[in-house]
């Protein structure tokens, strides 16, 4: 596994990282103490975690913080790097603190590494909640600070928020089909050192289907899947977190690194783009 570093000073974590949204399916049964496939994803987890897939990012609203808790469970807690996210509708000071008590005991772990507002909120001031997240890391139940789905607007007004800390990272859509963060966002987050997790890195599976990355593909013996996240994990500051659902992906996805495409691939991968689309919501 290649490993890379995180934010402008923080740890050097895997270029590729473990995403534990599932589907909307998942959720709900979750919130009713029922989840189909819990085994298979429990196991995708641990074998990504024997490749060296130490970056996890999971969120409240997704249901799988028990999942990621079991699967690190007796591991070295520094050799891991955890994601989590704190619901929009609870961005208000006290519910900050209880979400982030309440994943801690989920995960399993007395600190998470990366603690993002999952949406912004349209009535809770930022100060707010980042003075809040800034408490919980001088408690050092927060590593870093980061944001999800943010306008290059609303980050640059969350980093003026901040009083003692600085944003991390930020988390998008972004991928070989969806490239409308390279317009703005990408090159504010590289100027300024911050991180972009990229979620949807292969396009709900239609990079998969795709003729001129299975064309790049075979020159390499990998699949479409790993010559779209090999084009992601190239980019100095992206951390691509496609889904870990089963053993067989995840062991697929840790081959997305190790190699490399050649500068005429990239422009030829680049000139693919199709017209603007917005991605579904996440």
């Amino acid at each position: 596994m290649e490993f890379k570093q995180f934010g402008k000073d923080g740890p050097r974590i895997s270029a590729i990282g473990m995403g534990t949204y599932y589907d909307p399916l998942w959720i709900l049964t979750g919130y009713l103490g029922w989840q189909r496939g819990a085994a298979e994803k429990l196991g995708a987890l641990k074998a990504g975690l024997e490749l060296g897939m130490n970056l996890i990012d999971t969120a409240e609203v997704y249901r799988s913080e028990e999942i990621v808790g079991r699967a690190i469970r007796g591991m070295q807690r520094e050799s891991l790097f955890i994601a989590t996210k704190v619901m929009s509708n609870h961005l208000k000071a006290n519910s900050v603190t209880k979400s982030l008590e309440s994943s801690l005991k989920r995960l399993g772990t007395s600190y998470v590494d990366l603690y993002q507002i999952h949406w912004p909120s349209q009535t809770v001031p930022i100060a707010e909640t980042l003075g809040a997240m800034e408490k919980l890391a001088e408690l050092g139940k927060v590593r870093y600070i980061g944001v999800s789905n943010f306008s290059l607007k609303q980050m640059i007004e969350a980093r003026a928020a901040l009083k003692k800390l600085d944003l991390a990272s930020t988390q998008m859509s972004y991928n070989l089909l969806d490239r409308k963060i390279e317009e703005d966002i990408i090159p504010y987050c590289r100027k300024e050192g911050l991180s972009i997790l990229a979620y949807f890195p292969l396009a709900h599976g239609k990079l998969t289907k795709s003729e001129a990355l299975l064309k790049v593909a075979e020159a390499h013996g990998k699949t479409s899947s790993q010559v779209a996240l090999n084009w992601l994990a190239d980019k100095d500051s992206v951390f691509p977190i496609p889904r870990a659902s089963t053993a067989a992906h995840v062991r697929e996805n840790a081959g997305s690194v190790g190699w490399q495409l050649s500068e005429a691939e990239m422009v030829y991968l680049e000139s693919l783009r199709p017209p603007k689309v917005s991605p579904p919501v996440r």
